[in-house]
């Protein structure tokens, strides 16, 4: 009688096991690390440079399922992934970079690409000394935020601002 409940219940721990496929924890994407239970639509939005819709359209044109995880992608689908971010063959509304300042063609930047291509335009508008390149310089906002209420460097409060008085009894 032990015997039995013993048989039965081994084999109920192995049917209940789930099966492992081929999915990885982590897989890097254009030197990368995406975590591999994400999906491929989300774990993309990871890289610096990549939108949800820049996301969605390469989904679309390269016929990958959004919904698939990442984990268990194929070395050549990853290779086929980042040639596609490579070449940039989006369409025109979605790249990051439309008419550059120096060549004056339309690209698509990634990781560090696009964090060294910001550095060096921020660079370029402080030195030719631009409204924008002032506001870079003392560190407030570049783009027309109001700043009475908020980005105060050390938050506390300025002129017109009363301090609240302690009750004494």
């Amino acid at each position: 009688m032990k015997d039995t409940i013993c048989l039965h219940t081994k084999m109920e721990q192995t049917q209940k096991q789930p099966e492992k496929k081929n999915e990885e924890r982590i897989v890097r994407i254009m030197s990368k690390d995406v975590e591999g239970g994400m999906t491929l639509y989300a774990g993309l939005t990871k890289i610096k440079g990549i939108s949800w819709a820049l996301s969605n359209a390469l989904c679309k044109l390269l016929n990958l399922d959004k919904k698939r995880k990442i984990g268990s992608l194929t070395k050549d689908e990853i290779e086929k992934i980042t040639q596609f971010l490579k070449t940039s063959q989006f369409p025109k509304h979605i790249l990051n970079r439309k008419s550059d300042f120096k060549t004056g063609e339309d690209k698509h930047l990634t990781g560090t690409d696009l964090e060294l291509q910001t550095e060096f335009d921020v660079k370029r508008l402080k030195k030719i000394k631009s409204y924008r390149g002032y506001r870079h310089m003392l560190g407030l906002p570049a783009r027309g935020q109001r700043t009475r209420g908020n980005f105060r460097p050390h938050k506390m409060k300025g002129v017109g601002i009363k301090k609240k008085k302690k009750i004494t009894q």
